[in-house]
């Protein structure tokens, strides 16, 4: 591993693993896919200048640019890790079934203001993207914020042995990837992975104390609470009439003049971003950087990527938060957008992957949600909903798109939320 990782440190920290993204000099990795073998482009990512190119398939013609090994990947995993052995960065690891992607982009927008920090950028999150965020990380900088996602157990604490965070954070525990996980005590289960790594290594768990299951599951970790309570070293107040999260925070010693504290107005709409901007605010008062840094930080953030975004068209505001979708945060941003002060509201709602046996029950319950909080001005989008109601509902986006394009929609409070695979961007134009 020596070996390598002096090349990797010759390449200058360059790596790629993928043909249409190779930098002059850097060091290509060729993975396997279901449907590729990364050992074909080796010769091309050569010629295309990478200085060499990590190889697991021995047939290939001899190159002295090739370095051999036995399985590609578990390289790329075992150099993250030998990496990371060799740096004295301290790393936040985040995992959770919803907002950690937010929290973790808020979290590196507050550490931002004092230190040089590398984060995740998008979502690289699994077995291969936590190694290259890793391998991006160089002695210059001062904190990592490194997002891991996972659909199974064992995962996060796979990617924990590689990464070895030192602090911890799981958002929260909801009813994402059941399939993978076998149900929600499986993703309770795996999620908690994180708290058992951070336990054993003597790591730190900042918790949001007010939600009980990961109370109970970090009751044996160091940890640094946050949450409404004013036993918590971090105390917030939000403001539940407001479109976009606006809260006010301060510490356990200063909890009592809280009321005085000024509001943050936030770009993150839904109020279930308020735990996750929250959560920042008390990793960055941890870390010691001025409260009105953080308050700045957390004003500034402007969400993207389809997530808690609002955007204002011609005629309509629309929620878009089609990124991602599962029962937990399903319902928690129907009951949000039915809360909220707005007239003329409007769903559009796409299935939910990956649930497995339940599929056709959460979807049940999604709509019955809708009825329960008489919201009845909607579209279901995607074979699941197409099963359970008929009439107001489309097998997919292209179909919706054109039913759309026929209505008049105008002057309407629009939410969009569904799974990335139902690609509810298709509807976008006719709003």
């Amino acid at each position: 591993m020596e070996t390598l990782y002096q090349k990797f440190i010759e390449c200058k920290q360059n790596v790629s693993t993928d043909t249409r993204k190779i930098t002059q000099g850097c060091m290509f990795f060729a993975l396997k896919g279901d449907n590729f073998d990364g050992n074909h482009f080796a010769q091309q990512a050569i010629e295309q200048g990478a200085s060499y190119a990590v190889i697991d398939d021995a047939s290939l013609a001899p190159n002295p640019s090739f370095i051999l090994v036995e399985d590609g990947l578990a390289a790329l995993q075992q150099l993250a890790r030998y990496h990371r052995r060799r740096l004295n960065t301290p790393i936040i690891g985040i995992t959770g079934s919803n907002g950690k992607t937010t929290t973790k982009e808020l979290i590196h927008a507050v550490l931002a203001k004092k230190y040089h920090t590398q984060y995740t950028q998008g979502n690289l999150n699994n077995h291969i993207g936590v190694p290259l965020t890793l391998l991006s990380i160089t002695t210059k900088h001062q904190m990592a914020v490194v997002e891991m996602g996972a659909n199974h157990q064992k995962e996060i604490d796979f990617l924990c042995r590689i990464a070895e965070p030192n602090f911890g954070i799981i958002t929260n525990i909801g009813k994402a990837h059941l399939e993978g996980f076998g149900g929600i005590e499986g993703v309770k289960k795996g999620k908690g992975e994180m708290y058992q790594y951070l336990q054993e290594t003597h790591g730190i768990v900042f918790l949001h104390g007010d939600d009980d299951t990961l109370a109970e599951l970090a009751q044996k970790n160091k940890k640094i609470t946050y949450g409404t309570r004013k036993l918590y070293d971090i105390v917030g107040l939000c403001d539940t009439n407001s479109l976009f999260v606006a809260f006010a925070w301060r510490t356990r010693y200063t909890a009592s003049e809280i009321k005085k504290a000024p509001f943050i107005q936030t770009h993150l709409v839904g109020l279930y971003n308020y735990h996750n901007a929250l959560c920042a605010a008390c990793v960055g008062a941890y870390f010691k950087i001025e409260n009105n840094l953080i308050d700045e930080a957390i004003a500034q953030y402007e969400p993207t990527n389809n997530r808690s975004q609002l955007k204002k068209t011609t005629h309509n505001s629309l929620i878009l938060d089609y990124y991602n979708a599962n029962p937990s945060s399903m319902q928690a941003a129907i009951e949000n957008f039915s809360a909220m002060n707005a007239q003329h509201k409007m769903l559009i709602l796409g299935d939910m992957l990956e649930l497995g046996e339940t599929s056709v029950q959460e979807h049940q319950q999604v709509v019955s949600l809708l009825h329960q909080k008489k919201l009845h001005d909607y579209i279901l989008v995607g074979p699941i909903f197409s099963e359970i109601e008929k009439e107001k509902s489309f097998l997919n986006a292209k179909e919706a798109a054109s039913f759309l394009q026929q209505q008049e929609i105008k002057n309407k409070t629009i939410l969009i939320k569904g799974s990335r695979g139902i690609a509810l961007e298709q509807v976008l134009h006719t709003l």
